[in-house]
């Protein structure tokens, strides 16, 4: 996937989840994320298929039990969000949004220098100053 993906909540939220557990079920992606009991399981499902048509997501068979893992990494995932947050909620430059990242210990340094590479190429595509 050569596009950076413009991500909804629900698909972030299924991300973040597959980042940080890696390979999962449905079930276990949904009773993660519906700890509060806010969230259908077909709702889980749903969002999970459509991201796997979206190539968000890829899945293998193991024993009859689709097992899910995201097909993207987290800057690629982060980079669209970060940019619009920047540039249309902040109204700031992309490296004063970075830089909240740098002391989290959810980002390693390669990702966040990934993260800043996307970003710069989104600034560089869109003809903003350097």
């Amino acid at each position: 996937m050569n596009e950076l993906p413009e991500l909804s909540k629900s698909e972030h939220d299924v991300l973040n989840v597959l980042w940080a557990q890696g390979e999962m079920s449905v079930r276990e992606v949904h009773d993660l994320l519906a700890a509060d009991g806010a969230r259908a399981y077909t709702t889980t499902k749903t969002v999970m298929d459509r991201m796997l048509q979206k190539q968000l997501l890829e899945r293998d068979s193991f024993h009859g039990v689709f097992l899910y893992r995201a097909a993207i990494n987290r800057p690629r995932g982060l980079a669209r969000l970060v940019h619009n947050f920047a540039k249309r909620v902040l109204e700031v430059d992309n490296v004063s949004v970075v830089s909240l990242f740098s002391g989290s210990k959810k980002i390693s340094k390669a990702e966040l220098s990934e993260l800043e590479d996307l970003l710069q190429k989104l600034d560089d595509e869109e003809g903003a100053p350097q």
